[in-house]
């Protein structure tokens, strides 16, 4: 297995050869960034943590590098950076169990940019090397430009598959900016209930982000318990953690159908519920 940029880690925590790893491949996780994947993908973590049936890869498209850092990681170089941030990850892989761990190390500049090559070429060898139950990916929502960018480039290679080569099931989850926005009809929820001490340490893994000020750690906990607690207002909670993801699937299926009014559909549908709420009310 190579990938195109001289960088690019792989990771097999068990040991098992690379290619074979990929194929074993149950849930898959493609984000932008170290720890992406532990805030978006907990459900497809801890649903394989331990098993020998169920393999999770996860793949970080960039090297990040213009991470901001701060205390003792605040002299750090790019270069320095992309070294501390590539080490947490694979130290997240190996405590997660992870079946494989992909480290692509574009720079975010390239994600954004249409038609490379060389990140096009990656994601095709990983997307036509496993067959997975379900795909995560970042949400066309999202307002992080990288996390948009990499679902385009993502959502690019799926539907340049052959159609009985594309995933079944593909999702898009919050990180930078949460969908509980969207009507309870449209959101599935991911159980991230599961393995609630190793969610923990998963996000204490990257110490370079939250010793650097972002205290992603305690708001991931905390969004999922607030999921979890707000989800419906008259019934009891049915688990202590979820993650919202968005069902891209028709995306994937149909390739004439536009990200923009797929994604903005979802928007007028919120629109159209509180307007309809208002008015049952005499407002």
């Amino acid at each position: 297995m190579k990938f195109s940029h001289a960088n690019a880690d792989i990771l097999v925590p068990d040991g098992a050869d690379a290619g074979r790893a990929l194929a074993r491949t149950t849930h898959l996780c493609v984000g932008a960034h170290q720890d992406d994947l532990e805030i978006m993908a907990h459900a497809g973590i801890a649903g394989c943590y331990g098993r020998t049936d169920k393999f999770f890869t996860g793949v970080v498209v960039t090297d990040g590098a213009g991470s901001p850092r701060a205390g003792r990681y605040a002299s750090l170089t790019d270069g320095e950076m992309l070294a501390v941030r590539r080490e947490e990850q694979r130290r997240a892989a190996a405590l997660g169990k992870y079946g494989l761990q992909l480290q692509l190390a574009h720079p975010s500049a390239v994600v954004k940019a249409r038609a490379h090559p060389g990140l096009a070429g990656d994601l095709s060898s990983i997307f036509s090397g496993c067959a997975p139950d379900v795909v995560y990916l970042h949400n066309p929502a999202d307002k992080h430009d990288t996390h948009v960018a990499v679902f385009l480039r993502c959502l690019e290679a799926l539907r340049a598959l052959p159609r009985e080569k594309r995933p079944r099931r593909v999702l898009g989850c919050e990180v930078w900016r949460d969908l509980d926005w969207m009507v309870d009809a449209d959101k599935v929820a991911l159980d991230a209930s599961g393995e609630p001490v190793l969610a923990a340490e998963l996000l204490k893994v990257f110490d370079s982000q939250i010793s650097g000020g972002k205290r992603y750690d305690l708001a991931t906990i905390g969004r999922r318990a607030a999921n979890a607690t707000f989800h419906t207002s008259h019934a009891t909670d049915q688990g202590s953690a979820i993650t919202w993801a968005m069902d891209l699937t028709p995306l994937v299926v149909d390739e004439t159908l536009s990200v923009a009014t797929f994604t903005t559909s979802h928007i007028e549908r919120l629109r159209a519920d509180v307007a309809a709420r208002i008015a049952r009310f005499g407002g």
